[in-house]
């Protein structure tokens, strides 16, 4: 079974984190989010994956190469203008010719993607819409279902007028070959355009409502959310490194700790890092690799990217960093990044 991942967005709402990273490449725990994707992936013995390109598309097939070495199959599309998600969707079509998953790389969740598929296959669906309930409906696109789970209408972002459900679309779908002779070449999109299709086609299209955890990390507040979602285990991903002792704090290899320094609640600090006399790292937050944290600073939920240095006497709390900190400073709820 092969997976489509939809990688080619601009992440205009992620700014300035995406001055310098594509969406699907911002690091969370110290991995780029669009890789917890592919490891939900594998868990469920997809390891074949197509990804549609454009933003710094560079960035992501650097990465990731052809996938071997995370024992993947990774083949790329590489848009030079926008082809909209159904029709990034269509210009690799070649790559599927039979049941498929497509999910959008810049989202974080742990769904049962085995159970989805099953349950598309038991409604010889021809088309499978995964939906979640939360609380902000006018940010996604809207479905409500009948009593056999059938679609029956859906909204794309609809105004608070228009909100007749909270089960919003996640970006998640499975599909079946069929699908292409619904989607013209060129610019389409899948809320916009094709499931409106479906829906006044009539034809069989199903909605699957998830338990596990899911967001969209579009945005700065999202992405502190999804952070802390793993960090707390509300949602399922491989974390790399071991806990510190007896603590809650998971470390990397090479990683130095003096001995005055004090972890406190659940954190993540990376490969290679120097975590100085009476440091504090307290609760929540995520350091890179490489990372220098100097004597008598104190980081709170914060997160700080790779090869960050961090000077004496600073205090960061909420705070995004990716620039060298000088010392003596202190940041409550900011960003600190160096856009060139």
């Amino acid at each position: 079974m092969k997976a489509f991942i939809l990688a080619a967005g601009i992440g205009n709402r992620l700014r300035p984190l995406t001055l310098k990273l594509p969406k699907p490449m911002i690091p969370l725990v110290n991995k780029p989010v669009i890789a917890h994707t592919l490891d939900n992936l594998k868990k469920h013995n997809i390891n074949s994956v197509v990804m549609n390109l454009h933003f710094m598309a560079d960035s992501i097939s650097n990465y990731f190469g052809n996938g071997k070495n995370i024992g993947m199959e990774i083949n790329y599309s590489k848009e030079e203008n926008l082809l909209g998600t159904a029709g990034g969707l269509k210009k690799c079509q070649k790559y599927f010719n039979s049941t498929f998953v497509v999910l959008s790389g810049d989202n974080l969740c742990d769904i049962d993607i085995t159970s989805v598929v099953e349950f598309h296959k038991r409604k010889k669906s021809l088309a499978t819409m995964v939906l979640k309930q939360v609380d902000a409906k006018y940010e996604y696109g809207i479905a409500i279902s009948d009593r056999y789970n059938r679609i029956i209408n859906f909204v794309e972002k609809p105004t608070w007028s228009s909100v007749f459900s909270n089960t919003v679309n996640t970006g998640i779908y499975v599909f079946e070959p069929e699908i292409f002779k619904y989607i013209p070449e060129g610019f389409y999109d899948f809320g916009k355009d094709l499931w409106p299709k479906l829906l006044k086609m009539k034809k069989n299209i199903y909605s699957y409502v998830m338990n596990g955890y899911w967001t969209d990390i579009g945005s700065i507040s999202e992405y502190q959310n999804g952070t802390k979602s793993a960090l707390e285990g509300i949602v399922r991903v491989n974390i790399d490194g071991k806990h510190y002792k007896n603590s809650d704090v998971i470390t990397g290899k090479n990683t130095v700790i003096d001995k005055t320094a004090k972890l406190i609640g659940k954190a993540v600090i990376g490969k290679n890092c120097v975590i100085g006399k009476n440091v504090v790292i307290d609760n929540g937050t995520v350091i890179g690799n490489n990372v220098v944290i100097k004597d008598d600073s104190i980081i709170k939920d914060s997160i700080i990217w790779d090869n960050v240095v961090i000077g004496k006497n600073v205090n960061l709390n909420s705070t995004i960093v990716d620039i060298k900190v000088p010392q003596k400073l202190s940041v409550y709820n900011g960003i600190l990044f160096n856009t060139k």
